[in-house]
């Protein structure tokens, strides 16, 4: 197979989790023309095994050094499955909450960036304020009950979701930007719509991303 860089159009959107992503990615699918496949954070867990889970959702600060020398490997695979359905023509939306808060960095987003070199690829960082987070997560979602700790009324602000705010968004070099509070599902899908139509900037996120040590 030959890698062609104009046969599809890749986005990847970064940011915590109930920041927005996945709505976003179902208002591309839903609007956008030609088939657009999701490759994110959901659907790549569903087929990890459970003991190694939560995977390439592995949340900042390092609580789980058992499983960071597997998370590169498991990101690495993604990023070429994204490469590979580019290849033969499917775009690829991946909604996912890129960070390196680990026990030590592990460099995964600029590894990421250079298996896509070869391809378009627009960046685009969803950003939620935190109070808008906190009110979501009390809407309950289907398989994410246990995935932080409740909020009271002395600490409104678990840590982790504090961490996922933090770290999510270093370095912070995006080809754009939405704020979930603020633009709906659709209208954040019609802003990235728009910037694909204008073209990715030049150098792009990721070309410079790719650079980075």
């Amino acid at each position: 197979m030959t890698r062609d860089s104009h046969s599809a159009q890749i986005i990847i959107l970064n940011g915590a989790p109930r920041s927005g992503k996945s709505s976003i990615v179902r208002a591309v699918q839903e609007h956008f023309e030609g088939p657009w496949i999701n490759l994110g954070v959901d659907g790549y867990n569903a087929m990890t095994p459970k003991r190694y889970l939560p995977g390439i959702g592995l949340r900042p600060g390092g609580e789980r050094p058992e499983l960071e020398e597997l998370v590169p490997f498991l990101y690495a695979a993604l990023y070429e499955s994204i490469a590979i359905h580019a290849g033969f023509g499917l775009n690829v939306v991946a909604d996912l909450g890129h960070h390196d808060s680990n026990s030590r960095p592990l460099g995964i987003l600029a590894d990421c960036a250079r298996r896509l070199e070869d391809f378009p690829v627009l960046f685009v960082g969803v950003r939620c304020p935190i109070e808008t987070i906190m009110r979501r997560r009390e809407i309950a979602q289907e398989g994410r009950e246990t995935l932080y700790l409740n909020a009271t009324e002395e600490v409104p602000v678990p840590e982790p979701v504090q961490r996922w705010q933090d770290e999510v968004h270093r370095p912070g070099i995006y080809d754009m930007e939405v704020d979930t509070s603020v633009l709906t599902p659709l209208e954040c899908a019609e802003a990235i719509r728009h910037q694909l139509d204008l073209g990715i900037p030049e150098p792009s996120a990721f070309e410079r991303i790719a650079g980075m040590r």
